[in-house]
């Protein structure tokens, strides 16, 4: 809602002392609240020197979302992102060992968390919210980092902000995209889930395509260690695919009756397991360059129609990649070739954003935050839980489109 004369008067005349004057319901926390950010805009006073007024803790509250919302920095400027990496151990074990996950996740969160706030230049007491993933992931690690998370936010006294994983990779593209707003369409890719998903707004995702096994990434580790190559497989499998021009391997894709935007990987994974074991049984050569690309054409092939067809079925004409599979080089161009052929706004993120990181949780927590989204102390961690819960009821929605 744009201000009137007499509200945008209120808001950039700094010069004077005001008294604004009204019924409830008016706009007077909203003119308030762009005033303040006027005055941060134009330098006028700092944030530090202002103080809001109000008289019960429900109007505190909004007044300070509001002000978030008119002054903030839309959730999209990092300040720190500090990551600890575990990848260098598990390739020890060619994957990941859950026990030895989350044992490091309690070593290292503590003091990783001082080091993010050093690094941002702001102290405990600068801290507004706390933003934390509870699900889906591997249930030990993420239980550490919720458990510390609580403790924080109960110890400081703010607010906690319970954010989904997946949530946090899609929001991952605002902050390498200042531009980018909801709503578009997302194909989302890594280690543990791949989904199709409608991004109608910042805190309005609804799934409308998933994969029914295996995830792309998890296919990539396998098939990265039946072809000899370290954990993570992902740019490994990258690397070698680039020296083969492919088309050895005839490779098996998957469909779904009923369900077009729905995905199957075992098929895939299994396929490559058998050709290289029957290669190495047999004394056969493996021509190992062009199985990983014939792979990763056969999972993009999987990916890329389906991301389209989800967008026309959507009506999204924006679309954006997220999760650590995003990184690699041939979906990236398939994808690019694809938008452009169908005039699809193609948003990829940097390599840097395509892996699990903080930052991205911040990113979203602070959409969720002023959409409201609260947790208490009994909040829990979960190894799989739906982006939406309006999961079922969509995909009968899709399902009933194509029927």
């Amino acid at each position: 809602m744009e201000l009137n004369d007499q509200q945008q008067q209120v808001v950039s005349d700094l010069s004077q002392p005001i008294l604004l004057n009204a019924p409830a319901g008016t706009g007077k926390t909203r003119v308030l609240a762009c005033r303040v950010a006027h005055i941060l805009e134009t330098g006028a006073a700092e944030g530090s020197q202002i103080l809001c007024l109000t008289f019960t803790n429900k109007a505190c509250r909004e007044m300070k979302e509001r002000i978030v919302l008119r002054a903030g920095e839309d959730g999209r400027r990092v300040l720190s992102d500090a990551i600890a990496s575990q990848a260098d151990m598990h390739a020890l074990y060619g994957g990941v060992v859950p026990e030895i996950a989350s044992r490091k996740h309690v070593e290292a969160i503590a003091a990783l968390t001082d080091k993010a706030l050093a690094d941002a230049g702001v102290t405990k007491r600068d801290i507004d919210a706390v933003a934390v993933t509870y699900a889906p992931g591997l249930i030990g690690a993420v239980l550490v980092g919720l458990s510390f998370a609580k403790s924080v936010a109960y110890a400081l006294g703010v607010p906690l902000i319970p954010v989904h994983h997946i949530r946090g990779h899609i929001a991952a593209n605002y902050l390498a995209f200042p531009e980018l707003e909801p709503p578009f369409l997302a194909l989302c890719m890594s280690g543990g889930n791949t989904l199709l998903v409608d991004v109608r707004d910042y805190t309005d995702l609804v799934l409308v395509g998933a994969t029914r096994d295996d995830a792309a990434g998890e296919c990539f580790d396998k098939a990265a260690r039946v072809l000899g190559m370290p954990y993570p497989g992902g740019k490994p499998m990258d690397e070698l695919a680039q020296q083969s021009g492919g088309g050895v391997y005839d490779l098996p894709r998957a469909s779904i009756e009923g369900h077009p935007l729905d995905m199957s990987f075992s098929g895939l994974k299994t396929a490559v397991v058998n050709l290289a074991h029957n290669a190495e049984q047999k004394g056969e050569p493996l021509d190992r360059a062009a199985l990983a690309r014939d792979f990763t054409r056969a999972v993009s092939d999987e990916l890329v129609p389906r991301a389209m067809l989800a967008a026309r079925t959507c009506g999204r004409k924006t679309m954006v990649a997220a999760g650590g599979v995003a990184a690699n080089t041939i979906l990236r161009a398939d994808l690019m070739a694809a938008c452009a052929h169908e005039g699809v706004k193609l948003y990829l993120p940097p390599l840097r954003l395509c892996g699990d990181n903080g930052a991205m949780i911040g990113a979203q927590g602070y959409y969720e935050y002023l959409a409201g989204a609260r947790a208490d102390l009994s909040l829990n961690a979960y190894a799989t839980r739906d982006i939406d819960d309006a999961v079922v009821a969509y995909r009968a929605q899709v399902r009933d489109i194509f029927a």
